[in-house]
């Protein structure tokens, strides 16, 4: 597979690895990457630990077994208390949730490590588990730390720690699963959607693989997975061609022995970095080094930010910004903090990308649903908010409860240096480098340069409103 000449690399290509395997590459990091080339950009963005530097996880992040027995205790009390008890459970986890979703876009933001928590992102879409049915906020992080800590690991290591997952045991149905009545939605889906696709397996075979993992289960006291042996089916199974007295663990073996389970999930992946399906022969090839590699997913990572196909003028600017990468994005381009946990909340489920819960199995279907006619118009209205204060996005009842004070305007002095500030050109020259990399169109940048022009003398105010032209654009919704 042809790789990419360093001869080539240059601003423009080094902010396209970044922004694909992170979240609003600053010109600061841009240059800095132009500067090191492509070998030691790749591998620096992958050389991230198992354990995140300054990993603070929620104070809640963790089983409460008492907690569940209070709940159980529950179901002997009258109506009207169990009533009341489970109106504070449903808060007690939507503060939670809240919390979670503020506390890993916080690690999007300031991780040393983007890749890492882009990865986690991929995988949380790939194996699509909500909140609506899992009902835990501790559970969903719990998953998604599996994300953080495997997602770059031996594919077999990640499947398997995800099908013993807790939140997916709960989410397809598999904690109930016994010999007599084999629940199959989560084989199917291990099959469709994890590992092999439509149209790579029979119906058989996921009867067949349901069997198999019968006994899988989930202690609730303890929120830990548990093998149950005597719901397990012990009987010979047929699974994709293979016999025997197949067990779970048995069962995303053999699925994962099939070449397809390698072209599958190079294709995912490939798609989700570089923006477009991948040419058959560059498929090929991933396929193989994965395969060759043991199916480590660090390597193959390697080679797709390495290969000359990714960086190709089809896979240049031409992916759509997730609701997660216009905010997390857009903040750090701002040099700003996020908003308020509630109004995070808020933006990105207003944009179509509630983390933690997205809309089915499938997750969510990105590209151009994010920036339907609505989404669009809140994109910009959010624009604004990010740029001229917090206050913009809060309701009437925040702004008379908020305890804390709320962000101001942005301080174009730490976006921009002096030069810049007192000349149109230059003012115009950086904020295409920093809010879209040089790929401003002649016709927005005109209406740009013409507004800027316009202005008696260049204030604070009038910068601000030039950063929310720019992101306005078509071109910033693109990355």
């Amino acid at each position: 597979m042809p790789e990419f000449s360093s001869a080539k690399w240059n601003d423009r290509y080094a902010a396209h690895l970044l922004n694909r395997a992170g979240f609003g590459a600053i010109p600061q990091e841009v240059a800095a990457a132009r500067k090191a080339g492509l070998e030691a950009t790749a591998d620096r963005l992958l050389s991230f630990p198992l354990i995140p530097v300054d990993y603070k996880i929620p104070e809640w992040a963790k089983p409460d077994p008492e907690r569940f027995k209070k709940l159980r205790e529950y179901k002997n009390a009258s109506p009207e208390e169990r009533q009341a008890m489970q109106k504070l459970e449903r808060q007690h986890q939507r503060d939670q949730l809240i919390e979670l979703r503020q506390w890993w876009l916080e690690l999007m933001r300031t991780s040393p490590f983007p890749l890492q928590e882009k990865l986690a992102l991929f995988w949380h879409g790939h194996f699509a588990t909500s909140i609506q049915k899992v009902k835990s906020a501790f559970l969903m992080w719990q998953q998604n730390d599996i994300f953080r800590k495997k997602g770059a690991g031996r594919w077999i290591e990640l499947l398997t720690a995800v099908s013993k997952d807790p939140a997916m045991l709960i989410w397809l149905d598999q904690a109930q699963s016994k010999k007599d009545h084999p629940n199959e939605n989560f084989a199917r889906e291990v099959m469709e959607l994890f590992t092999l696709g439509e149209g790579n397996y029979s119906e058989k075979d996921v009867t067949e693989a349901a069997r198999a993992l019968t006994g899988w289960s989930l202690e609730r006291g303890t929120q830990q997975f548990v093998n149950r042996a005597n719901w397990h089916d012990p009987n010979s199974k047929t699974i994709l061609g293979e016999t025997g007295n197949w067990k779970g663990e048995d069962v995303l073996e053999i699925i994962l022995k099939k070449p397809q389970s390698n072209t599958f999930i190079c294709a995912k992946l490939w798609e989700f970095f570089a923006g477009t399906p991948p040419e058959k022969e560059t498929l090929q090839n991933l396929a193989h080094q994965f395969s060759q590699a043991g199916q480590e997913f660090r390597p193959l990572l390697k080679a797709i930010f390495r290969a000359e196909e990714f960086y190709a003028d089809k896979n240049l600017n031409n992916q759509v910004k997730s609701p997660v990468q216009w905010l997390v994005g857009t903040v750090r381009l701002l040099d700003r903090e996020l908003p308020s946990s509630q109004v995070s909340t808020q933006m990105l489920r207003t944009l179509g990308q509630d983390l933690f819960q997205p809309p089915n199995v499938k997750g969510w279907d990105g590209g151009l649903s994010w920036i339907n006619t609505n989404h669009l118009l809140n994109r910009y209205n959010f624009s604004a908010a990010l740029i001229f204060g917090e206050k913009n996005v809060m309701t009437n009842k925040e702004k008379r409860t908020r305890p804390r004070k709320v962000q101001g305007p942005v301080r174009v002095e730490s976006l921009f240096q002096e030069e810049e500030i007192k000349s149109v050109d230059k003012l115009l020259a950086a904020l295409d480098f920093r809010f879209t990399y040089g790929t401003l169109k002649p016709r927005q940048k005109m209406t740009l340069k013409e507004y800027l022009a316009a202005q008696k003398e260049l204030e604070s105010e009038d910068i601000l409103n030039g950063i929310r032209l720019i992101m306005s654009t078509p071109d910033y919704q693109l990355i």
